[in-house]
């Protein structure tokens, strides 16, 4: 099947059908990194006030081969707009609504889908009230149901009962839901196993679950493996999902990367490399995961990793391929003959990688949780 063949198909429609969809990949680090995002507060408005930049990922993101564009609207709230402290004169309508009608311009260029996002509430934390909360939600709702985005994902909750509340919200739109929980394989920050999380999320209307952030892909693909044996436990359907962090996090605790020394501003030395990425590409499609994408750490040239070794079941290779080839193959042109013997699959997938840090620990210890 080509690129060209889905273009007109929903999101369910592609899962549906055993398509493979692979998502986009980070925003709010790969733009703090470049100058457009406040560290710690992470929140979107650059989508107003740098919309130049916030275009220029997701296009090289659709290039990589990304089938959904998702709205840059990552924590674009009013109650955390207020706490940050950082956008006193954008509200958060103009920002859901700028990071719309910019994900709608570059998803044409693809014929890629948009999904709009919404993520948990300092007011959960704050007051625990369900109506205040929804309140919230519905209100970005809205905004993304007056740009016609094409579905809705709920992600990066740490507490399944909000998560919840979100989907609710979401469902009455109409529109396909997605929930992802930044959760580990011990569950939420109440305790709730992976597999019940999945369940409620099932029974409150999401029609895709799964993983997003907070931790490295493997560790992810294990959560959602926990949330496909709740499901079938319980009888269930749901399709499935992972988008997880572009670093490894081997020390792997319950609250995930925000506990390890590096976060967030030595991350770099966790990178993934593209060849990490084809395998866990593969190791979420063998898990029955159809929607694999990438969350903060991801480049675009992770998701070229992703399409790329998913590019047999997908029947198409990126744009992002035509310079380089598979597996190298590019490097067979290389004046120096040991990079020329570079130039395939197996010198790659058993590759072990140095850190080129002679004195740094393999691993860190995680801040108390």
């Amino acid at each position: 099947m080509s690129k060209k063949d889905t273009e007109n198909h929903g999101i369910l429609e592609r899962l549906n059908a055993g398509e493979v969809v692979v998502g986009d990949g980070g925003y709010v680090m790969q733009l703090e990194r470049r100058g457009y995002v406040k560290a710690g507060h992470w929140t979107p408005e650059s989508a107003v006030e740098h919309p130049e930049a916030v275009r220029q990922l997701h296009r090289e993101f659709l290039r990589a081969g990304a089938d959904v564009i998702q709205t840059f609207t990552f924590y674009s709230s009013e109650d955390k707009l207020e706490m940050s402290g950082n956008v006193t004169n954008i509200t958060g309508t103009q920002i859901n609504e700028a990071a719309c009608d910019l994900a709608r311009e570059v998803a044409n260029e693809g014929g890629v889908l948009v999904a709009g996002g919404v993520s948990q509430t300092p007011c959960y934390l704050k007051s625990h009230s369900e109506t205040d909360v929804k309140a919230i939600f519905k209100k970005q709702m809205d905004n993304f149901l007056k740009k016609d985005i094409d579905f809705l994902i709920v992600e990066f909750f740490e507490h399944v009962e909000e998560a919840v509340w979100a989907v609710e919200v979401m469902k009455t739109s109409g529109k396909p839901v997605g929930a992802t929980l930044c959760i580990s394989p011990e569950g939420d920050m109440h305790g709730v196993p992976p597999g019940e999380c999945a369940v409620r999320l099932a029974k409150a209307g999401a029609d895709i679950v799964g993983i997003n952030c907070h931790l490295d892909p493997l560790t992810c693909v294990r959560t959602v493996k926990l949330m496909k044996e709740g499901l079938e436990q319980a009888g269930l359907k749901a399709h499935l999902m992972v988008q997880p962090l572009g670093f490894h996090t081997p020390e792997c605790n319950h609250t995930g990367y925000v506990n390890l020394p590096e976060f967030p501003f030595a991350l770099e030395t966790r990178a993934m490399t593209r060849w990490d990425m084809q395998k866990y590409a593969r190791e979420a499609y063998n898990a029955g995961i159809r929607y694999i994408g990438g969350c903060c750490g991801f480049e675009p040239y992770h998701i070229r990793a992703i399409a790329e070794e998913l590019a047999a079941e997908r029947g198409f290779l990126p744009p992002a391929s035509e310079k380089h080839g598979l597996w190298g193959a590019a490097l067979e042109m290389h004046t120096k003959p040991w990079v020329r013997a570079r130039a395939r699959r197996e010198y790659w997938e058993n590759l072990l990688p140095a850190s080129g840090r002679p004195k740094c620990p393999s691993m860190a210890t995680p801040a108390a949780e």
